[in-house]
């Protein structure tokens, strides 16, 4: 599996001794990471991919990826999935930037970019939550095209679905 590539950055999946230094909180002396990163949601999401490889094999293209900004490679933060497609199709997603690069526009690009690759590989939904109090997560979602779907006392979830097998890459049908 290749980086994606968006207009601003790059969507890089995460490997196995990646995953490993993100949980550690320790790069390699080849890793870019910007200050603040990895933030406690991606050493959480890099536990639950090493879980995920150890107990079944890496889920890729449903795993985690680095976000790096492509004018310096700096890793900003991570999303991805929670695991492979249930066998309806539906996969959950998370995200996640350190401070610095929130406001920018970065997570909604990036969102967009993991939405068209999880229907170019055969998902039919795409799940996502935030709480209420977190309208920034809640604009991030409804800007990359998934729409309100249910809530709680405490959440909000929101999803996407697209039916029936398609060739269409556009993750707004």
């Amino acid at each position: 599996m290749g980086d994606l590539v968006t207009a601003r950055l790059v969507l890089h999946p995460m490997t196995v001794s990646e995953a490993e230094q993100v949980a550690a909180g320790e790069p390699d002396g080849s890793a870019r990471w910007a200050p603040g990163y990895p933030t406690d949601g991606d050493v959480t999401a890099a536990r639950r991919f090493l879980d995920t490889c150890a107990n079944t094999g890496n889920p890729q293209p449903f795993g985690n990826y680095e976000i790096r900004r492509r004018d310096n490679s700096q890793a900003i933060g991570g999303l991805g999935f929670h695991g492979p497609a249930d066998d309806n199709g539906s996969v959950t997603i998370g995200y996640g930037l350190i401070q610095s690069a929130r406001g920018k526009g970065y997570a909604s690009e990036a969102l967009r970019a993991l939405l068209l690759l999880a229907q170019t590989h055969g998902a039919t939904r795409v799940k996502g939550d935030a709480d209420h109090n977190n309208l920034a997560s809640q604009h991030v979602m409804t800007a990359a095209g998934m729409q309100p779907a249910a809530e709680d006392e405490h959440v909000k979830y929101f999803e996407i679905t697209w039916t029936g097998t398609t060739t269409n890459t556009d993750p707004h049908s």
